[in-house]
């Protein structure tokens, strides 16, 4: 028996294609918009959603960790608040390179980190050695 070939298969194929493409243009996933979606109009507060480690595996929340926020202003300041303290300093956000780079306030040393995702309601950070947090607006 001969296999013919449908046209209806090809088609089908296609249109899968086609709409895998299109759902994944749409993720927000990897998209990094302007350095004021990090603060809104003048604030904006934003809460762990997840984080991974630097092979990608996801990391478990302590509740201490689930309770932690961290503030951006307008203004370049920022304060990260958590049941064990408060920690507030200035950040600088290089809109080019994809980089924020975060000086808690009396502290020598300031810690970079790579904005992998920057929209209204999503914030991924990575640190150099890998690992990810991601941040929803709360």
């Amino acid at each position: 028996m001969k296999n013919q070939t449908n046209p209806f298969r090809y088609l089908a194929a296609l249109l899968v294609l086609v709409a895998l493409f299109a759902s994944s243009c749409g993720s927000k996933e990897g998209k990094v918009e302007g350095v004021n979606m990090l603060y809104g109009t003048d604030s904006k507060v934003w809460k762990t959603d997840k984080e991974l480690s630097s092979t990608g595996d996801k990391v478990a929340q302590t509740d201490a960790q689930e309770d932690e926020r961290i503030t951006f202003y307008a203004n370049g300041q920022y304060n990260m608040a958590s049941p064990a303290g408060t920690v507030a300093g200035k950040y600088a956000f290089d809109q080019t390179a994809n980089k924020i780079t975060m000086t808690p306030d009396g502290a020598a040393q300031s810690n970079t980190f790579d904005v992998v995702t920057l929209t209204d309601d999503k914030l991924t950070l990575k640190s150099p050695a890998g690992a990810e947090l991601r941040l929803e607006k709360e």
